[in-house]
């Protein structure tokens, strides 16, 4: 597995309230989508980027972070066999991406995705 990007996703009780101050003040103008529960924001400018949550619609967990990998299934796999908790079982999401949601043993829990080609 290659981690090509990972991206904060910060918990936020209302995504309308809360991007203004994100797209506003930090400059993070782009939205690249928003499902209604979590969104993403990004500066035109320098392509940084950053993740609003409230909930997430199909888990019962919200990441901290996401991590988008070359190879979503062998990350599965290999988090398997190292025994780590596996949070959300590894699905392909309507909105296109194939995920799965690990427990790191801090306690941490990540988003492994991988986008539709």
């Amino acid at each position: 597995m290659r981690v090509h990007q990972i991206i904060a996703d910060l918990p936020v009780a209302d995504l309308a309230s809360a991007a203004g101050f994100y797209t506003d003040y930090l400059g993070l103008s782009v939205e690249e989508f928003n499902l209604g529960w979590a969104a993403r924001y990004t500066s035109p400018d320098t392509g940084a980027h950053l993740q609003l949550v409230t909930h997430d619609a199909t888990a019962p967990a919200n990441p901290i972070v996401s991590v988008k990998v070359d190879d979503v299934d062998a990350a599965y796999t290999e988090a398997q066999r190292r025994g780590y908790e596996i949070v959300h079982p590894l699905r392909d999401e309507a909105w296109g991406v194939r995920r799965f949601f690990v427990r790191a043993p801090d306690g941490n829990v990540l988003n492994i995705v991988k986008h539709h080609a």
